[in-house]
């Protein structure tokens, strides 16, 4: 995705499709897993999906809990801070301290 044409609402769209279909989990299963009513659930991620409609924070959140991966992933407009994000959120505790020392000693002074 070029920076110049990303908005947040292709971004999520973009990287809720991308995780859901690396889940292997319908859009159907997803929604309704998310909380949303069986009958919708299809057609509600399909229009996220497309950037149709944005949903609300909570249902974000949701998405997010049942995908397994941060909020922040969703909205992260550099596709190497999304990936960036995805792996530090699959490290254990001790190695996220070590890897934030790391980029601590990285900033220029």
């Amino acid at each position: 995705m070029s920076n110049s044409s990303k908005t947040y609402r292709s971004v999520f769209s973009l990287r809720l499709k991308e995780a859901r279909e690396k889940a292997g989990i319908s859009q159907r299963r997803l929604g309704i897993e998310a909380g949303m009513d069986e009958f919708v659930a299809s057609t509600r991620v399909n229009r996220y999906e497309k950037g149709i409609h944005e949903p609300d924070e909570a249902t974000a959140v949701k998405l997010a809990q049942v995908l397994n991966i941060p909020l922040a992933y969703f909205y992260a407009d550099d596709d190497r801070l999304a990936e960036v994000i995805l792996l530090f959120s699959c490290l254990p505790e001790r190695d996220k301290q070590e890897y934030l020392k790391f980029l601590r000693a990285k900033m220029p002074q």
